[in-house]
C-alpha cells in the first residue's frame, strides 16, 4: 500500500511551525530555572527578572530592523541563522558559572527569537497558496501556544530529573536538528512575492510606510489587543480569587480554559479566514461577543464550572479573531515589505504585555480588583477602533500582491 505523500505545504507548515514553537518554549523555559539560578548564584529574584526582560526586550527592539534586513536579503538565512543564535545561547545557559552571563546569553537569544515573526511570514506568504495562508498563519499562531504551554512542565519535570544545567543544555541542543532540516529543506522555502521589488526601496521609504497611518494603527491594534490579554494572563487568577471567592485551583482552571480555548480559536479563525474576505466584520462580532463575557464574569457571581466555560468560550472567540487580524495585516502590506511589517506591529506585542502588568496591579492594590477585568474588556473594544481605521487605510496606502 502506498503512503500518503507529505505535501508541500505540510512540509513548509512543519518547518517554520517548529521553529516559532521553539521560540515561544524558550521565552518561558527560563522562569522555571529561578529558584535553582537563586540557589546556585545568589542573586535576588528581582535580579533573576532581569534575564527575561532582556530576552524580551532584545526581541522587541530589534525586530523591525530584522524585517528590514529580511525583505532586503531573502528570509531562509535568518531563519536558519537565527534558529542557531538562539538555541545554542540557551544551551551555553547551562554552563555558565555566573549570573551575568545568563543576562548576556538571553541577550543573545532574544536576538535569535527576533527574526522568527518577520522571516515566518514573509516564507509562508511566499510559499503557501492565498486559498490555504489563513490556516497557516493560524497554525503558526497555534503553535506558538504549544512551545508557551509545554515550556514550565516540561522543563520543571527535566530539572527535577536531570538538573537545571543537563535541562537547559537539553532543550536548547534541540534546536539544531530543526536548523538542519530548514537547510535541508530550504528550497521549497519561497520568499514573499515580488521581494526584488524590496530591494529598491530605499530605507527612508520604508520607514515612511511603517509610519504610514494604517502601519501605526495596525501596531496600536496589536499592542491594545496585548495589553488586554496581559489582564487575563497575569491578574485573572487574582481577581477570581479576591473577587469571586473562588479558590486557587479553581481560578487557575479558569485561566487554563481560557489559554486553552485561545490556542482552539485560533485554528477556527485561520478556517474561516480562508472562506471570506470580510475580516474585519468578523474580527468585530467575535471581540464584541467575547468583551462582553468577560464582563458577565467579572459582574456576576457564578458556579465554578460555568466561570470556567464561560472563559474557555471568551478565550475561544478572542483566539478566533486572531488569524484574521493577521490576514489584514498581510494583505496591507506593500509587495515586498512583508517582513518589516510583520517585525515592527509584532513589536506592539511585546510592548503591549510589558507596559500593563504594573498599572493592573495598581489597581488591585488600589482595592478595585474589578477594574481590572472591567479595563480588560474595554481595551478589547478599544482595539476594534484602531482595527477598523487600520482597514479603511490600508486600501489607499498597499498595493495588494497579484495573483499569479
Amino acid at each position: 500500500m502506498k503512503l500518503p505523500s507529505f505535501g508541500h505545504d505540510a512540509r513548509v507548515n512543519a518547518l517554520i511551525c517548529c521553529g516559532h514553537t521553539l521560540s515561544h518554549f524558550y521565552i518561558l523555559c527560563l522562569p522555571t530555572m529561578f529558584l535553582a539560578w537563586q540557589r546556585e548564584f545568589g542573586v535576588p529574584f528581582a535580579v533573576l527578572g532581569i534575564s527575561v526582560a532582556v530576552m524580551s526586550g532584545t526581541t522587541a527592539i530589534v525586530q523591525t530592523p530584522i524585517g528590514f534586513l529580511v525583505d532586503k536579503l531573502g528570509a531562509r538565512r535568518f531563519l536558519i541563522g537565527g534558529t542557531l543564535v538562539m538555541t545554542l545561547s540557551i544551551a551555553a545557559m547551562g554552563l555558565a558559572t555566573q549570573f551575568w552571563q545568563i543576562v548576556v546569553l538571553a541577550m543573545l537569544s532574544g536576538l535569535g527569537n527576533a527574526v522568527f515573526h518577520p522571516a515566518d511570514y514573509a516564507i509562508l506568504s511566499g510559499s503557501i497558496a492565498p486559498a490555504k495562508i489563513g490556516r497557516s498563519f493560524a497554525l503558526h499562531t497555534f503553535t506558538g501556544h504549544v512551545g508557551f504551554a509545554s515550556a514550565p512542565p516540561v522543563t520543571a519535570a527535566l530539572t527535577l530529573l536531570i538538573g537545571w544545567r543537563a535541562t537547559l543544555l537539553t532543550v536548547g541542543l534541540v534546536g539544531i536538528p530543526v536548523a538542519l532540516a530548514i537547510v535541508w529543506q530550504s528550497r521549497i522555502l519561497s520568499d514573499q512575492k515580488h521581494a526584488a521589488r524590496a530591494t529598491a526601496t530605499d530605507a527612508a521609504a520604508s520607514a515612511r510606510m511603517l509610519l504610514s497611518p494604517s502601519i501605526m494603527l495596525f501596531f496600536g491594534f496589536f499592542m491594545v489587543s496585548s495589553m488586554a490579554g496581559a489582564g487575563v494572563q497575569s491578574w485573572l487568577i487574582t481577581v477570581l480569587h479576591g473577587t469571586h471567592g473562588l479558590s486557587i485551583e479553581a481560578a487557575s482552571s479558569a485561566l487554563t480554559g481560557f489559554m486553552v480555548g485561545t490556542m482552539s480559536g485560533v485554528l477556527v479563525g485561520g478556517w474561516v479566514a480562508d472562506r471570506t474576505d470580510r475580516h474585519f466584520t468578523f474580527v468585530m462580532v467575535l471581540t464584541l461577543v467575547g468583551s462582553v463575557l468577560m464582563l458577565v464574569v467579572n459582574s456576576v457571581d457564578l458556579p465554578q464550572v460555568t466561570t470556567v466555560a464561560l472563559l474557555f468560550l471568551t478565550g475561544h472567540l478572542i483566539g478566533a479573531s486572531r488569524t484574521p487580524r493577521d490576514v489584514m495585516v498581510k494583505d496591507a502590506a506593500p509587495p515586498g515589505q512583508i517582513g518589516k511589517v510583520f517585525g515592527f506591529v509584532s513589536a506592539g506585542l511585546a510592548l503591549g504585555g510589558a507596559i500593563m502588568p504594573v498599572p493592573y496591579g495598581m489597581l488591585i492594590d488600589a482595592g478595585h480588583p474589578r477594574l481590572v477585568l472591567m479595563l480588560v474588556s474595554g481595551l478589547w473594544l478599544l482595539s476594534l477602533l484602531f482595527a477598523g481605521s487600520a482597514r479603511a487605510n490600508a486600501p489607499r496606502e498597499a498595493v495588494p500582491v497579484p495573483a499569479e
